[in-house]
């Protein structure tokens, strides 16, 4: 099952600008606009974004963030849970200690007084003792019909809590070191999901920034015999946020990918063509989110993938 028709959101409450995670994600950007005014622009993005999922049939739970303690991410939720059918909730170990605090167990509650038949709450927020850091489906891109974990190496996605999750979920992990160049800099890709994107027939993907030929090559080969049709994006695009996308679906089975208005206008004809062959396109505008946050519409998405009581 690599779509789901339910989709959790946290509408923000203290969203902005995280000096802590702009140390390595470098698609944040500052702005000298108000706090009230920030607030303001990205909860009417955050509920447009919503609107478009729920107009094509789409599920959203949507949780409110607590105003204390102050999480200027936590719109961000796809970064320390996730949702397995077999009942498993994954926590992970988060790089920034502010976004730790976004893990909240009434959410989990939230889901079971719903319905969902949560089984098994698996927490690997130890790891955090030992700098070790895997940040959700933001470090990996699953493959959850061949059963593959794509994950860039970065200061927060490390191997040794990547090849733990993938033992527990009996995924395999492909693994590879992708790099971005910024002012004449170059440094890791810190989230996978950055530069890359898989869905039930298509992956979207920034190769170039695979340095390794030999990696690269891994990577294309798994995503072709794994029967997907591979869509290069370029450096360019990938920092417009065409890597960060997700495809859901409706209770009607309709298949959608999910982007952001940056990302679509920075693609070709070509590769819009491409995708919408197997899914329609929603393209929410987020781009106070995407400026001062540094994450775009995928980051927003937290899928659910518990089955649901009879």
């Amino acid at each position: 099952m690599q779509t789901t028709s339910s989709i959790l959101m946290v509408r923000p409450a203290n969203f902005g600008f995280n000096p802590e995670t702009a140390e390595n994600n470098f698609y944040q950007q500052k702005d000298e606009r108000s706090f009230e005014e920030i607030q303001a622009l990205a909860r009417k993005e955050f509920d447009g974004f919503v609107t478009l999922l729920r107009d094509q049939g789409v599920n959203v739970l949507v949780v409110e963030d607590t105003e204390m303690p102050v999480k200027t991410d936590a719109v961000f939720p796809n970064n320390w849970f996730s949702t397995h059918p077999d009942g498993k909730v994954i926590l992970y170990p988060m790089y920034s200690p502010n976004r730790r605090l976004e893990r909240r167990k009434d959410i989990l509650e939230m889901l079971i007084v719903k319905g969902y038949n949560l089984n098994e709450i698996i927490d690997l927020s130890f790891f955090e003792e030992s700098e070790q850091y895997l940040e959700g489906t933001g470090s990996m891109v699953l493959d959850h019909t061949a059963k593959v974990i794509y994950a860039c190496f970065s200061q927060r996605t490390h191997p040794i809590p990547l090849d733990y999750l993938a033992k527990i979920i009996g995924y395999r992990v492909v693994g590879f070191d992708a790099v971005q160049e910024i002012n004449g800099e170059t440094s890791a890709i810190y989230h996978t999901n950055v530069m890359m994107h898989v869905g039930s027939d298509l992956a979207v993907i920034c190769l170039e920034s695979i340095a390794k030929a030999s990696e690269r090559q891994l990577v294309q080969e798994t995503l072709t015999k794994s029967g997907k049709k591979v869509i290069p994006i370029t450096a360019k695009q990938k920092f417009n946020f065409a890597g960060n996308m997700l495809e859901v679906s409706n209770e009607g089975g309709e298949k959608f990918t999910v982007m952001s208005q940056a990302a679509y206008d920075s693609l070709t004809v070509g590769q819009i063509q491409s995708i919408e062959k197997y899914t329609t396109i929603i393209s929410p505008s987020i781009p106070t989110i995407e400026k001062l946050g540094g994450g775009s519409a995928r980051c927003m998405m937290a899928e659910i993938f518990l089955l649901k009581s009879k």
